[in-house]
């Protein structure tokens, strides 16, 4: 079967096409036709040694893939061949608190990812896909729209009129930006350019600031919440956006830290997180149940996630290369139909 793997720490360039034996499934384990795959800004850092917990190499990469069963195990019992389905980011992961195991589980950066035309999946971490969404739109959920589920709903418990910080026009903050408007919420989006920020306003955005031109955006964020701040930011910058992120939040509020996207500089802990009493949670994907109560609010409210753009197989470079220039909004998806 023709794959793609990441072979060593160049980069981009160290993301070859190759050809592999299509895998087996062992007893418990689906076999998959690969019809579709999303990218991750993650997916940029693993060809750079980011993210790979043991140094797994060459590993094929991405997390988030869709596709059609063509053969189980022979201890399967909740799919069979022909089943529309989608893998959890993390194949050890089904519910409650994450362990070693399951860290160690993370598709495309600790075990085999989905860039190849076949996939490996454990049943017990595999969903089927929601009806009314396309090969390519399911592709999209594992990884941004479980971290965007987890965030609000999981840490931050989101209710009818909070109001949410969203940072960047991302895959993470675009999903946020739909389930944060489907659950009531207000919504502050952040970009640095007045065409994404026109964009999110047109998707139900309540308010919008320019950080480019709005250098010291917490001060807006205040302004637009009378002073008191947001319930809870989605915070995907790392250093250089958290001390800010700290500063939008509201007594008692939320700062879910899910992203490194200004680098892997670590960010310096405010005494506002003191003194505003603020819960400061990391968040890394999600579990398997995350993903079926995101799929079910997503069928309940008919979203559909937003596609930037669509890449043929042959042409998986030039997704990576895409998702590289930061000019995209929403998910870049590559597709093997």
């Amino acid at each position: 079967m023709r794959a793609y793997q990441v072979d060593s720490a160049d980069g981009i360039d160290a993301i070859k096409q190759v050809e592999l034996a299509t895998p087996t499934p062992g007893d418990n384990e689906i076999l998959v036709k690969m019809k579709a795959c999303s990218l991750n800004y993650r997916d940029l850092l693993i060809p750079l040694g980011g993210y790979v917990r043991n140094d797994v190499r060459p590993i094929v990469p991405l997390s988030d893939g869709a596709g059609e069963i063509v053969q189980v195990g022979k201890n399967v019992t909740k799919f069979q061949p022909g089943d529309r389905v989608i893998g959890n980011f993390f194949q050890h992961w089904e519910s409650g608190k994450i362990e070693d195991k399951g860290l160690n589980s993370a598709m495309g950066g600790s075990i085999d990812g989905v860039l190849s035309e076949y996939f490996i999946l454990q049943e017990d971490c595999t969903i089927k896909i929601p009806e009314h969404l396309t090969y390519e739109e399911a592709s999209t959920l594992p990884c941004a729209a479980t971290t965007a589920w987890h965030a609000l709903e999981e840490v931050g418990n989101i209710q009818p009129g909070d109001t949410i910080l969203l940072l960047g026009t991302g895959g993470v903050s675009i999903f946020g930006l739909q389930l944060a408007k489907a659950k009531g919420a207000t919504v502050i989006i952040t970009s640095s350019s007045e065409e994404k920020l026109k964009r999110a306003a047109e998707m139900g955005a309540d308010h919008t600031i320019n950080y480019k031109t709005t250098p010291d955006w917490e001060e807006q964020v205040l302004a637009l919440t009378d002073g008191k701040g947001v319930d809870n930011v989605l915070e995907v910058g790392g250093a250089g956006t958290f001390e800010k992120s700290v500063a939008s939040a509201k007594v008692n509020g939320t700062v879910s830290v899910i992203g490194i996207l200004t680098g892997l500089e670590s960010p310096t802990i405010s005494l506002m997180t003191i003194f505003n009493l603020l819960k400061i949670q990391g968040v890394y994907v999600g579990s398997t149940s995350m993903l079926q109560d995101l799929c079910d609010f997503m069928v309940e409210k008919k979203i559909t996630p937003v596609i930037d753009q669509q890449f043929d197989f042959a042409n998986s470079i030039d997704a990576y290369n895409h998702m590289a220039s930061a000019k995209h909004f929403g998910k870049i998806v590559i597709s093997n139909p």
